[in-house]
């Protein structure tokens, strides 16, 4: 995520948006190409300017060319496409929504877990991973990620570089535990076969 678009400024389409990313001047500057969170559908910047008087920029799209265009977007996340390591040439770039629910294996294949959120430190994202070595961070670089293939295998991590913890042995199971009164009524069933009336009574002889 690199800006929240917190609203609409004058008649021309300007949207005024929270800067969620360390690098505003590359990220809104004229030509780039931002994605509303979810669409793969990109959107191009033709101005971007910091706000002057208070924080935050405004920025205008082609596909935003006036007021009421711009309401449009109005509460809308806006994503960059951001490489596993930006200074890695030649690598691909993905959206965050492309991540998120993707299956993490190591390289010898083991399973992992499932990415379930992404969040920013710096310029560089994180992903979070749930699974059977509990729940732990991939920082999306080259030390760490090995390959990421959204329509294929998924991400894939090099677990000996994350140092993760070693997968949680299954809890053992447990005898229920027994409910309130069970004791009284089993120790009360007890001394009732016990006593002498509780014995059967001898099969009736027949006459004569």
């Amino acid at each position: 995520m690199v800006a929240l678009v917190r609203g609409v400024h004058g008649l021309n389409g300007a949207l005024r948006v929270e800067v969620l990313t360390d690098r505003p001047e590359a990220r809104f500057k004229r030509g780039a190409s931002l994605y509303r969170e979810g669409s793969d559908r990109a959107l191009k910047v033709i101005e971007g300017v910091a706000v002057a008087d208070g924080p935050g920029w405004r920025i205008r799209l082609a596909e935003a060319p006036d007021r009421q265009a711009a309401e449009a977007f109005r509460g809308a996340y806006l994503e960059a496409l951001v490489p596993v390591d930006e200074v890695a040439a030649g690598t691909e770039s993905w959206l965050w929504h492309e991540i998120v629910g993707l299956p993490v294996v190591g390289r010898d294949g083991e399973e992992l877990g499932t990415v379930v959120d992404i969040y920013r430190v710096a310029e560089n994202d994180a992903y979070v991973v749930r699974g059977p070595r509990g729940e732990f961070d991939v920082p999306a670089v080259r030390d760490f990620v090995v390959s990421i293939d959204p329509h294929g295998s998924g991400l894939t991590v090099d677990v000996e570089a994350l140092d993760l913890p070693p997968v949680k042995p299954p809890k053992p199971d447990r005898p229920p535990r027994p409910r309130k009164g069970d004791a009284a009524r089993a120790k009360a069933n007890a001394e009732a076969d016990a006593s002498p009336g509780a014995e059967a009574a001898p099969d009736a002889q027949p006459e004569g």
